[in-house]
């Protein structure tokens, strides 16, 4: 009778050569592939509670600016009053953001972002009523202006992982790329979401949803008291913007914010004078599609070299795509084509926005990690604003195809910037790690 073999995966497989019974241990072939990066990340306790509240609070981030442009530009029937108050709510978002990020270092997260949030949402809900009764305009200014106590929820999320995380650079790099494919995801769907709220129900739905996922996410994530950062304790460090190397890192944030300010309305205005401009959020969604995916493909790779010399390669990789929708409106035309240049231009904006939010990670002084962040967003939305007058400017004057040269030379800028930073060598002694 022939042995009776076992079938159990680590068991040795019993067979016969010749005469022989001999044990041939084939136990490797069944070894289950160990988990990835991302795996890893979240297997740490308390990590996807935090998460799933804080992409719930993040979602509306894209949702709030086109919600109230609909409500806004619908009732009253004037697009010039809707940019103006989504542009005053910006410039009060620069001048409150790191002023509620300093809180925020000071006396923990929980303590400040809850509050915060309840003011912005009653902003965002006293918005709705008066543009539902007819107040007058005045009162829209004043509604929108207090939704810039909204928290940095993308910053408070990034201060936990370098909590949890302190340490390990490469756990790191996976979590800030894993941030950087959610900011896009995010900016992706939120406006999609609105659009098809307001446009589905009523023009106040969008608003009306978002103020609710704001504050149902900021909830969850303030709930997560084992994983948050503790608050600040004893003498203030010193302040992020004079920190040796961030008023060089920030300015290449201005640079990169003209790119995305610049692409949207370059895009928009390319895809109206060939009168399909409800393409361009397409032709967008597949920009941010494209650096969500290179995001986490970013993410899961191990980093060579520090992320100062880091920057100048990805920056440079910027640049240089960039250049694709440019060519492809100057020489095709064709919406399609731009979209496919608008997919592969988009990988290279991610990388580049982890690379530098590591260095913000680093240059910040300990303990003021959030105002630290809150400073980048804000030098990045600052460049948003400057970029959309810039390449309305371009696309009115000259054309829309010379307006895609307004993202080529932002990003060339900014791997300027990052040569110079390159050039200046690593971090402080003493900076974050």
């Amino acid at each position: 009778m022939p042995p009776r073999t076992s079938t159990s995966p680590s068991a040795p497989l019993l067979c016969v050569v010749g005469e022989q019974l001999v044990a041939a241990d084939f136990a490797p072939r069944f070894r289950h592939r160990p988990p990835g990066p991302y795996r890893r990340l979240f297997a740490r306790r308390g990590t996807r509670a935090f998460t799933a509240g804080n992409l719930t609070a993040r979602l509306p981030m894209g949702m709030f600016s086109i919600s109230a442009v609909v409500m806004i530009a619908g009732s009253r029937g004037s697009y010039a009053l809707a940019g103006a108050v989504t542009a005053t709510g910006l410039a009060a978002t620069a001048l409150t953001a790191p002023w509620i990020a300093r809180l925020v270092d000071r006396h923990g997260q929980a303590r400040v972002a809850v509050p915060a949030t309840l003011c912005a949402v009653l902003g965002s809900l006293a918005l709705l009523l008066c543009v539902r009764l007819g107040a007058p305009d005045w009162t829209l200014f004043a509604s929108y202006a207090a939704t810039a106590t909204t928290p940095n929820t993308g910053g408070m999320s990034r201060a936990r992982w370098a909590h949890l995380l302190a340490g390990d650079a490469d756990a790191l790099h996976t979590a800030n790329s894993f941030e950087q494919a959610a900011d896009e995801l995010c900016f992706m769907l939120g406006p999609a979401f609105a659009a098809f709220l307001c446009g589905t129900f009523f023009p106040e739905a969008g608003t009306l949803a978002a103020a609710v996922l704001l504050l149902a996410g900021v909830l969850v994530f303030a709930a997560q008291r084992s994983t948050e950062p503790p608050p600040r304790r004893g003498t203030p460090a010193g302040a992020p913007l004079r920190a040796p190397g961030m008023p060089r890192l920030l300015t290449g944030c201005l640079a990169t914010g003209v790119v995305f300010g610049a692409m949207e309305v370059v895009t928009v205005a390319f895809a109206d004078d060939r009168g399909h401009r409800s393409v361009a959020g397409v032709a967008l969604g597949l920009q941010a599609a494209g650096s969500c995916v290179a995001g986490l493909v970013y993410g899961a790779v191990r980093p060579a070299g520090p992320a100062v010399r880091r920057l100048p390669w990805c920056a440079g990789a910027m640049a240089v795509l960039m250049g694709l929708p440019l060519l492809a409106a100057a020489l095709t035309g064709s919406l399609v084509v731009l979209a496919g240049a608008l997919l592969v231009a988009g990988t290279a904006t991610a990388p580049t926005m982890v690379t530098t939010m590591a260095l913000v990670q680093e240059y910040t002084p300990e303990g003021r990690l959030n105002e630290g962040m809150t400073l980048a967003v804000t030098g990045l939305l600052g460049g948003i604003a400057c970029g959309s007058a810039t390449g309305g400017w371009v696309v009115e004057h000259l054309s829309p195809t010379a307006g895609y040269g307004v993202p080529v030379a932002a990003a060339t800028a900014a791997l300027l910037i990052a040569l110079a930073g390159r050039r200046g060598g690593a971090a402080r002694p003493g900076a974050r790690r």
